[in-house]
């Protein structure tokens, strides 16, 4: 079954997603800020204690309201644990949402990749800075276009190999681009193969996609400039290629199992089928919400033909705690290393320059708080959500959110179903980590 969207419902939904829009309309092509405005019945209101209960009271208005159907909200501060569950999984067979409520989870998929690929690294298979070519031949000898508005074929030699290091730091040279399409032969393109960056999972194989991806030149120099999103997809097909598993299996023996994660893998099995939430998009001009295919039970219910590393998961927030409790152990949990101290630390150092930060346009005022590890988002100023830089995770754009706080040692997640509108379209999240982080438990 390919995991492509059903018919779209209105001509909003039917603008390619990902790199042939604005940043505003990143994730979806549907308005972002005015949706929340119209929908949102939550809000970080001043003097709300930091109690569990006005953490649950904030969250349950934003399923009042419209805002999402569900959620799951989860906050782990070493041995104590406060979750909270509201809503349905569907609004059409109302399940009521559960704890084991399986999600999918799409981007926070991301630093799972990454260290699928570092303890290949740790094992000496593959180097950080060894060129990806001897396992992905599709991108050996990569060509770089003189611009995004030049024809394809008026390119330029790559000045060096695209590394390891490059996927994972997201500077392979190729990823999500903010320009109108209409002027790029490049971004029109990476619409026709289906490689632009975008909710719509690739529907063939993996071999198929390197192929796409590997006939197309570069946008920048490899390590030149970060691009969203296409470095971790590569990432996980070079882990299935160097391993020689799929990037399924290879997860669950060296990643899922040892951590217990029972329920997070790139499909969900039928004995689990009615655990799998549904996933909405907002409609901006019926102001309500519709079925989004590719994150609901008829979509995820067999092995997709290609499994995205960069997007592709299927989870649950206790899943997601272990992980992170792995990430917040340094590698190792429960008496289980999966990674070392030094591969945790190099994946939670900001290895994006100011010089690319200020290239790489991304949600607005991204780069002012934040810098990009390996296959992770690190937080390296103070902002509205704490005062103490450090935190790492990330959003998707289905609707999950996972973000570590090392110096209080909390873990928070946030797992609801309905897919981000845009760049700006994140006020229940930033509320949530706002409250999580100070929750008093």
């Amino acid at each position: 079954m390919s995991r492509t969207a059903p018919p779209n419902t209105s001509a909003t939904l039917s603008r390619p997603s990902g790199i042939t829009m604005t940043r505003r309309a990143f994730h979806t092509g549907l308005t972002g800020a005015a949706a929340w405005a119209a929908m949102s019945g939550g809000g970080f209101a001043a003097g709300d204690s930091n109690s569990p209960s006005a953490l649950n009271s904030a969250l349950d208005r934003y399923v009042a309201s419209g805002t999402v159907p569900g959620l799951v909200a989860l906050v782990a501060r070493g041995d104590k644990v406060h979750v909270h569950v509201a809503g349905v999984q569907s609004l059409e067979m109302r399940a009521p949402m559960q704890r084991d409520t399986i999600f999918a989870v799409a981007s926070i998929g991301k630093p799972i990749t990454a260290v699928s690929v570092l303890i290949l690294v740790e094992e000496g298979v593959l180097g950080l800075d060894d060129p990806v070519d001897k396992w992905l031949p599709e991108l050996a000898n990569p060509r770089v276009i003189r611009s995004l508005e030049s024809d394809l074929d008026d390119t330029v030699p790559a000045q060096r190999p695209i590394t390891v290091r490059d996927l994972l730091t997201l500077r392979m040279g190729l990823g999500a681009v903010f320009a109108d399409p209409a002027g790029s032969p490049l971004l029109q393109k990476m619409n026709e193969l289906q490689v632009s960056p975008g909710p719509k999972l690739f529907g063939h194989t993996a071999d198929e996609f390197m192929r796409r991806i590997g006939s197309l030149p570069l946008v920048y120099q490899p390590g030149e400039r970060w691009l969203y999103h296409t470095g971790l997809d590569v990432a996980g097909v070079l882990v299935e290629r160097a391993s020689g598993k799929s990037l399924g299996e290879f997860q669950r023996e060296r990643i899922f199992e040892p951590l217990g994660m029972v329920d997070t893998g790139f499909y969900v099995p039928p004995e689990k089928a009615a655990r799998l939430a549904t996933c909405y998009a907002h409609n901006p001009e019926t102001n309500k919400l519709i079925v989004w295919n590719p994150a609901s039970g008829a979509s995820f219910a067999e092995p997709p033909p290609f499994e995205a590393g960069g997007g592709g998961h299927v989870s649950t927030v206790d899943d997601f705690l272990a992980f992170g409790r792995m990430l917040l152990g340094k590698g190792e949990y429960r008496r289980r290393r999966i990674i070392s101290e030094e591969s945790v630390a190099a994946m939670l150092r900001d290895h994006i320059t100011p010089e690319q930060k200020a290239a790489s346009p991304f949600f607005p005022n991204f780069w002012d708080t934040y810098g990009w590890g390996l296959g992770i988002a690190v937080a390296t100023a103070p902002d509205d959500i704490s005062s103490v830089p450090g935190r790492f995770g990330w959003w998707e754009g289905f609707g999950t959110t996972f973000f570590i706080d090392p110096k209080t040692e909390t873990v928070a997640l946030l797992f609801s179903q309905r897919l981000m509108g845009g760049a700006d379209d994140t006020p229940m999240s930033e509320d949530f980590l706002k409250r999580a982080f100070r929750l008093e438990i």
